[in-house]
């Protein structure tokens, strides 16, 4: 694959200070050399509906050109219920349908989260971690990144304070890239159709 790495972010929650958002936005400052972060935002998808799956909205079309475009996916999700926001479930249904359509197919990804509570949303990531089997994507398994108390692991502009946590997520996104290259099928050999002294 090419030395650039292009990663999809999306974080599974809507709201203006929200702390899943503020740990994308970090995750974006701390990538390796030649490794980018593009971050898609949920607002404009609307919920999914099967009649429309073969005429979807221009928002989903630009969902899954995007996550096809990447080279690997960052989903950064919040915990309501004990499992994922609808919003990013609704956003995961679309992007893989129609039947025979999935956009996830095949890439690599990693997840974190942040919560206020104590376990840092560890049942929705691996409520998530389900979901991605169906979907045929390469998870990473390590680290877990889980970022409980994010009141105090961010400031109160969003930016991410807590050095332990910027270590995690700067090894999380490095793993990442090198899972991503590791999996990603190598170039077809070329073939020397020259001479050469027999």
């Amino acid at each position: 694959m090419n030395s650039h790495v292009r990663i999809l972010g999306i974080a599974g929650s809507l709201r203006q200070d929200s702390y899943n958002q503020a740990a994308l936005r970090a995750a974006k400052l701390l990538v390796p050399e030649n490794v980018e972060i593009d971050i898609f935002q949920l607002d404009e998808i609307p919920m999914f509906n099967e009649d429309d799956e073969k005429r979807p909205p221009s928002s989903v079309v630009e969902l899954k050109k995007r996550i096809r475009r990447a080279d690997a996916v960052l989903i950064v999700t919040p915990e309501y219920n004990y499992s994922i926001p609808g919003i990013l479930k609704n956003a995961i249904d679309w992007a893989s349908r129609p039947s025979g359509d999935s956009a996830w197919s095949g890439k690599s990804a990693a997840i974190m989260g942040a919560s206020l509570g104590a376990i840092g949303t560890a049942r929705a990531q691996y409520h998530l971690r389900q979901i991605f089997v169906t979907l045929n994507l390469f998870l990473l398994n390590k680290p877990e990144v889980m970022i409980a108390d994010a009141a105090h692991r961010f400031d109160e502009n969003g930016n991410l304070i807590h050095e332990a946590t910027k270590q995690l997520i700067q090894e999380l996104v490095k793993n990442l890239v090198d899972w991503t290259r590791r999996i990603s099928p190598a170039p077809p050999e070329r073939l020397d159709l020259t001479e050469k002294p027999g």
